[in-house]
């Protein structure tokens, strides 16, 4: 009897074993599939819902509530000393909405009596009415011809003709006009070959293969080389550098298919310009082209290739993106609304001191001024507040990521507030990437790896145009006209900046 009493004990603790086991494992899984549920709303939210990430200000008041003690041995934040909003005044003329150098034309419309008799009648007046017109792009068929001469008086000299001017397609007949506004459309309006082609059949009734104008874009590139090295050896010393990158499929990887590339896309917030790098990995070792000498500091987000490249280099330091940092939180903000919330007013405290001073035009000076005497208390605040909750495991989950992310940006974060040069985030670079963001959409892919080379020169030539209010087509096609008659000792004039700079003291 004792044995069976024993026998069923054994079982029972065995079922109970058995039975934790499983409560445990069944909440592992419960807390695995909300973790999932939460990514996939958030992936949803990223592809289908608001871009607005504002909260209600009295979610707001709730929120710091419960992290008072956090604050009660720190200042009060500079909010309390913003200037009142400035009252609505009465609105002021509406602006003329097209440009005043804009070609004009005049029509004149006088009556029938006044057309019959003009002397029997005088103007007291006039009402202009504005109207915008376009004139369809109009193809040109242009034949040079070079007439062959023999002298007169001695014909035993041989004949003389005109030199055709250099051209930068020899044998070809794409002018650079012709060369320039098919680029544009390409890498500025984002329009593909294929359809270039229809366009071009269809209303002009031009035979133009896309293999054709392939093979041009190809020795167009092949020209603007020169100016792109240019371009990249400027940027290498300017000392502060944004950095980021994009993914793009390509094709004809190796084992055939399609692959996945990317666009390294570097700035130089100090003179705005931006340079593009192809590579078909995301390795750290693609810093290498752009950053090879580099000295300075180095903005980027948290991604581990850039931290790995510069903990290998001494004299490059990385500074952190406030901008990926308050994503997080806010990505988590439903999973925990009071704390996700509370970080997102203080570093939105942080952006509002960086929007005052750049409204005010500070010097890089006075910002790093005022960066120590507002900034710093509120980082140090929010670090109080990160280091309290890695007092126990992060858990699994959005915020705990957010925490982890910030914890292990730290320095880089906080290296902004002893620079007054270095700004709070990394979104100038990221605005940078936009046009080839569009380009795919359209485009879809890149057709070969080398062309992914091409189209980083192309790209960079043309977004740094914009970024110096140049008209694309008026740069492109100039330097392509000047470029066969040029060696590369000189190709530096005809970067976008030195081209524009050019420009401007020749008007002046």
């Amino acid at each position: 009897m004792q044995r069976e009493l024993d026998e069923l004990k054994k079982q029972v603790a065995d079922l109970t074993t058995l039975l934790h086991a499983q409560s445990a494992q069944l909440s592992a899984l419960q807390t695995e599939n909300k973790l999932l549920k939460q990514k996939n709303q958030l992936l949803l939210q990223r592809l289908f819902g608001r871009k607005s990430e504002k909260l209600d200000p009295l979610q707001l008041e709730l929120l710091l509530g419960e992290l008072a003690r956090l604050e009660a041995s720190t200042a009060s934040t500079p909010a309390d000393d913003d200037p009142p909003p400035r009252p609505r005044g009465p609105r002021g003329p509406r602006a003329p909405r097209l440009p005043e150098d804009l070609p004009t034309e005049e029509v004149v419309l006088d009556p029938d009596e006044v057309q019959r008799d003009p002397s029997a009648y005088r103007c007291i007046g006039q009402d202009v009415t504005e109207e915008l017109d376009v004139t369809p792009a109009q193809y040109v068929r242009r034949l040079y011809i070079r007439r062959k001469y023999v002298a007169k008086a001695d014909r035993q000299r041989p004949p003389i003709q005109a030199a055709m001017p250099p051209r930068l397609i020899e044998g070809g007949y794409a002018s650079a006009g012709l060369l320039a506004d098919i680029v544009i459309r390409k890498y500025v309006d984002h329009l593909p070959l294929y359809r270039q082609e229809q366009i071009l059949k269809n209303r002009h009734g031009i035979e133009l293969p896309r293999q054709t104008m392939s093979e041009w874009i190809r020795e167009v590139a092949d020209w603007l080389g020169p100016v792109y090295r240019h371009l990249r050896d400027e940027l290498r010393k300017s000392g502060y550098l944004q950095v980021d990158e994009t993914p793009v499929r390509y094709c004809q990887a190796k084992g055939g298919g399609s692959a996945l590339g990317y666009f390294w896309v570097y700035r130089d917030p100090g003179s705005r310009q931006v340079l593009y790098e192809w590579h078909t990995s995301r390795a750290a070792r693609c810093l290498e082209a752009m950053c090879s000498g580099f000295q300075g500091t180095l903005q980027s987000d948290g991604y581990a290739a850039y931290g790995s490249f510069a903990g290998d280099r001494s004299g490059v330091e990385l500074a952190g993106c406030w901008a990926h940092a308050r994503r997080k939180f806010h990505e988590a903000r439903e999973e925990a609304p009071k704390l996700a919330g509370w970080f997102l007013h203080q570093i939105g405290l942080l952006y509002r001191v960086e929007t005052r001073m750049r409204e005010a035009g500070v010097s890089t000076t006075l910002r790093e001024v005022a960066r120590a005497r507002e900034s710093r208390m509120i980082i140090e605040r929010i670090g109080k507040a990160l280091r309290a909750k890695l007092a126990g495991p992060l858990p699994r989950s959005l915020m705990g990521g957010g925490i982890a992310y910030a914890l292990g940006q730290w320095e880089p974060l906080i290296r902004f507030c002893s620079d007054g040069q270095v700004e709070i985030d990394n979104n100038g670079v990221e605005n940078a990437i936009r046009p080839t963001a569009v380009g795919k959409k359209n485009w879809m892919f890149i057709g070969h790896p080398e062309a992914g080379d091409r189209s980083a020169i192309l790209y960079t030539l043309l977004e740094n145009c914009k970024r110096l209010g140049i008209h694309p087509g008026e740069y492109l096609k100039d330097v392509l006209t000047r470029l066969p008659t040029m060696t590369n000792q000189n190709t530096h004039e005809l970067t976008p900046a030195n081209w524009l700079a050019a420009r401007t003291a020749k008007a002046a």
